[in-house]
């Protein structure tokens, strides 16, 4: 497992789990609420007002107490009003100024509910300019945005125009999720209807002006009625009713400021990254001493410091004697006492002696597993150097392994994040001096241990120290990874990263990078850290991974996972950290030659686009697109999100480029720009300026259903079917000599599907090699196969691909152009044509929902939480999920297994053929030209085999192969 790199301050969740789940708290409201809801409380000692302060407190505790569960989130934040000024008062003088100043003894509690907050273990953020609404609606549309979910902790009314896909709200003190039905019965609109409903009623509170006379039931209607706002004020004439429409006409201006003040954005500068907000526990000594000071000892017995009562499966229960209480997912193993021992860092040892270094060699031979780690210096294993090993014996009993540390003489105790390093000399006191091994000394000490068949290494994602290990010739086995043993157990139900690990199972909250390395401009590689934190941070890698290996190893055996884990995840790491070094070749002047041709395609995009326009604008810019397509241009369809902006995702413009060029011409720039960005320089810049090999990394524990993730850069998603996507495809060459192959399964997914679902129609279609999309259409509308009018053929292709993953009539319908009851009369005669089909979703529904998960044939357990989800939406977004993860999750795991025994095969051909990408479906190697005819049988072979003899399949799987010069030939 790698440190974090020097560009990022933390070991981010999002790399080995899910989007995030972030609740933000409406801290402002709370303490409000608080205030008004509880008489006066002043502090005996001194009289201090107290009153909000301890109401906040009870209420951010029932909180925390409360959102634990497979819904809790993954992140948690407090947002607070930073000053009465913002930028809405620079719109409008008068905004908000009728509110009365805050009361006299409410003032000095606002510092201390903010100490409070960070007692409670809860980050807290602020934005001066803006108001806590603001940065709500940033956080909530940043983790939307990732494809994560944003629960906004409160019931003012006014964030209720955020709620839509990604974003609900919860009201604590009814203990109720409000979602788009509650907007609706709030306002009669729909959440991007809000704003425009409050800008006609105004708000006396904020004072916004609206429209005098207007209340919610009448602007409701009017929206209804008209559509939008725009459209109400530019036809107000039209209104029968003397009074409204006079009023609207008169106003209009008034009301449009009233919109706009409204309106929260979701463009505030973040002042930190969600990241940050990951959840954790409070240290209990920290809110122990807060409690105390504050007086507040009924809330310390409840809450527990570590002395006084704690309540059962208390969060801050970490006592040795008891069990550690899972913080957010029930299904979790919980800790029992002899697994628990307090972290002691104290005991970890830096290994500066040959002497020191054969003692742990030793101990390491004598326990017969360890948890290992590495530690380096940048990201990527495959050009990072090493800064030392780490390596962990028992609870405590773990070492670091310094050997190139090149610390400058002076520490900086700011670095610290919290953790007593001991950083800073005493006064007059030298600095001892920088002791290592020799590093070719160590690393050949270290080889024989590594390499020892009879001591199993255990690793955090251990495919990354595999291959930097494998660069300095080390060859690290037998193994094991904790990561992946907790991906078989829980996939799906939280990330699999070790600070998520430690946290959820050992109840230990571990060292941030940042602690040790500083963040931002001043943030240093690991190598010039001082070699006493730089032994906390290593030592306890290694100390955590072994802790945890012994915590859920057993698991394995008593949930029936061995043959899961042994069969589908083992063997990947090593075979993975292989391809990762081997790397694919690339030829850059092609690719820098392909960049000039889009961006001289794209100037006359551009050029052409502002003609359509009639004026310039910035073809990169939704907002300013948006404006001009329907707010200038009036095209139809427009709709509003939840910042107020107008929607120019990609389904939009693709409808309008039906009838419009405007829409056609960004589009079509809006692909050069991703292609030109993500792909043509990105892959320059990746290239290996010697070797001109790009190496990709890729992630195991990435998605719930097996699919590996392929990232830095990422070269899973260069498009296939287009014509500029084949070109940088092209640019994927084989080295002098070798030639590529491509080696792909055809229609696995389909063919699972007909197997899965025990489909006779499909099953013969399959077996008698048939096109299966003619045959899917002769058998639901009656046409031959020959002949057949390639449109029927068409639709008979969406529905096939469309059917597992829950397509609907709307979806069907826009994907064909056809209306909605034509496509659900072809939805309906598909069921009717294929019963097990519908069988198979139903008994799949039905499984998931009383176990919570569904199973591939190969036995892989995918949770999905959604299912038990207290919003409908959620819960048929989980019904969707179960119902496709047992078809693409089993695609996943026949070609996992055809990897992790393909090194093997081609070696015992006696191949020099080498694995190089895994896409999905599609496994790409580099064959010396001589072999390519022989690695192709071997390659078909193994992939048409993968599935034997876990499960015999009832229908082939085919695999289409071919050697070329570039990717794209292969193809």
């Amino acid at each position: 497992m790698t440190d974090a790199p020097i560009e990022s301050a933390a070991r981010p969740l999002s790399q080995d789990g899910p989007p995030p789940r972030l609740w933000l708290i409406d801290a402002s409201a709370y303490i409000f609420r608080a205030y008004h809801a509880l008489p006066p409380l002043t502090r005996k000692s001194d009289g201090l007002p107290v009153g909000a302060v301890q109401g906040y407190c009870n209420m951010l505790w029932k909180l925390i107490r409360d959102m634990k569960g497979e819904d809790g989130p993954t992140h948690l934040v407090a947002v607070f009003d930073h000053s009465e000024k913002t930028f809405r008062n620079t719109l409008y003088d008068q905004y908000k100024a009728h509110r009365p100043p805050a009361p006299e003894d409410l003032v000095p509690q606002f510092p201390l509910v903010r100490e409070a907050t960070a007692a409670f273990g809860v980050h807290g953020v602020e934005l001066a300019g803006y108001e806590a609404d603001d940065l709500i609606a940033t956080y909530a549309c940043k983790v939307r945005d990732m494809g994560g979910e944003a629960v906004i902790v409160s019931s003012d009314k006014d964030l209720m125009q955020l709620i839509g896909d990604g974003v609900v709200m919860y009201d604590p003190m009814k203990d109720k999720r409000l979602d788009e039905e509650a907007v609706f019965e709030k306002f009669g609109v729909t959440p991007d209807k809000v704003v425009e409903v409050q800008a006609l009623i105004g708000d006396s509170v904020d004072n916004v002006p609206g429209a005098p006379g207007i209340g919610p039931k009448t602007a409701a209607q009017l929206i209804h009625e008209y559509g939008d706002l725009d459209t109400l004020l530019a036809r107000a004439g039209e209104i029968k009713q003397p009074k409204r429409r006079e009023t609207l006409i008169a106003f209009a201006d008034q009301i449009r400021l009233s919109r706009e003040l409204v309106r929260l954005t979701c463009d505030a500068p973040a002042p930190e990254p969600v990241d940050d907000f990951l959840i954790r526990d409070p240290d209990p000594a920290v809110l122990s001493e807060f409690l105390e000071r504050m007086e507040f000892r009924s809330l310390l017995r409840r809450v527990g410091d570590g002395k006084a009562p704690q309540k059962e499966g208390s969060a801050f229960a970490r006592q040795p004697s008891a069990p550690v209480a899972t913080p957010r997912y029930g299904q979790t193993e919980v800790a029992t006492p002899d697994q628990v021992h307090d972290f002691d860092r104290d005991k970890y040892e830096c290994v500066q002696t040959l002497e020191d270094l054969d003692r742990w060699i030793a101990r390491a031979r004598a326990a017969g597993v360890i948890g290992f780690d590495t530690e380096t210096d940048a990201l990527s294993a495959t050009h990072a150097g090493l800064c030392g090993v780490s390596i962990a014996v028992g609870p405590n009993e773990a070492c670091y392994i310094p050997l190139t540390h090149d610390h400058e003489p002076s520490g900086d105790a700011s670095l610290s994040g919290g953790f007593d390093f001991g950083l800073e000399p005493a006064q007059g006191e030298v600095r001892e001096p920088l002791t290592q091994i020799d590093k070719p000394t160590a690393l050949e000490r270290l080889k024989t241990l590594l390499e020892d068949p009879a001591v199993l290494k255990v690793g955090q994602n251990i495919k990354y120290d595999l291959a930097v290990m494998a660069r300095r010739g080390i060859r690290v086995s037998p193994i094991e990874d904790t990561m992946l043993i907790s991906y078989v157990l829980e996939g799906g139900l939280h990330g699999h990263g070790m600070d998520d690990l430690a946290r959820l199972h050992l109840g230990h909250e571990t060292i941030p990078f940042k602690s040790v390395a500083g963040t931002g401009k001043s943030q240093k590689s690991f190598k010039h850290v001082e070699l006493k934190p730089a032994t906390c941070y290593a030592a306890e890698d290694a100390d955590v991974t072994l802790r945890l290996y012994r915590l859920l190893k057993p698991r394995l055996a008593t949930e029936r996972l061995t043959t899961v884990y042994e069969t589908l995840e083992r063997g990947m790491p090593a075979v993975l950290a292989d391809m990762e070094l081997n790397g694919v070749r690339v030829d850059p002047d092609r690719l820098r030659s392909l960049s000039s041709t889009f961006g001289q395609r794209m100037a006359e995009l551009e050029e052409q686009a502002h003609k359509l326009a009639g004026r310039p604008f910035n073809v990169g810019s939704p907002r300013q697109i948006g404006e001009i397509l329907f707010g200038e241009m009036n095209l139809p369809g427009g709709k509003k999100t939840a910042s107020g902006q107008w929607g120019t995702e990609a389904s939009v413009l693709e409808e309008l480029a039906l009838t419009h060029d405007l829409p056609r011409a960004i589009l079509d720039w809006r692909q050069l720009s991703k292609l030109k960005g993500t792909y043509t320089d990105a892959l320059v810049a990746a290239s290996d300026p010697t070797t001109h090999r790009v190496h990709t990394s890729y992630q195991l524990a990435a998605a719930t259903t097996g699919r590996l993730a392929s990232s830095d850069p990422n070269l899973q998603n260069i498009p296939i079917r287009t014509e500029t996507g084949r070109l940088i495809r092209q640019a994927f060459i084989a080295s002098p000599g070798h030639v590529l192959i491509s080696a792909d399964y055809s229609q696995i997914e389909l063919r699972l599907l007909a197997h899965i679902g025990d489909i006779p129609e499909l099953k013969r279609a399959f077996k008698a090699g048939l096109d299966i999309h003619a045959a899917t259409a002769s058998e639901m509308f009656g046409v031959p196969v020959e002949g057949m009018p390639s449109e029927t053929r068409r639709r008979a292709k969406a529905i096939n691909f469309g059917i597992v993953y829950g397509i609907s009539a709307f979806g069907l319908a826009a994907q064909l152009g056809i209306d909605q009851g034509e496509a659900a009369a072809y939805i309906k005669t598909y069921f009717e044509r294929f019963p097990g089909i519908r069988a198979y979703m139903d008994k799949t529904k039905t499984f998931v929902k009383e176990h919570g998960f569904v199973t591939t044939v190969f036995g892989r357990r995918i949770h999905i939480p959604a299912i038990h989800s207290k919003s409908g939406a959620e819960r048929q977004f989980g019904e969707r999920a179960a119902i496709n993860a047992p078809i693409q999750g089993a695609a996943a795991d026949i070609i996992r297994r055809a990897m992790i025994r393909m090194p093997a095969a081609l070696a015992e051909a006696g191949l020099k053929t080498r694995m190089l990408l895994q896409v999905h479906d599609e496994l790409i190697f580099e064959a010396p030209e001589a072999e390519a005819e022989r690695a192709l049988v071997v390659v078909r072979k193994i992939m048409e085999g993968a599935a034997d003899p876990a499960v015999a399949l009832s229908v082939p799987l085919v695999v289409e192969a071919k050697a070329a010069a570039n990717w794209d030939q292969a193809h």
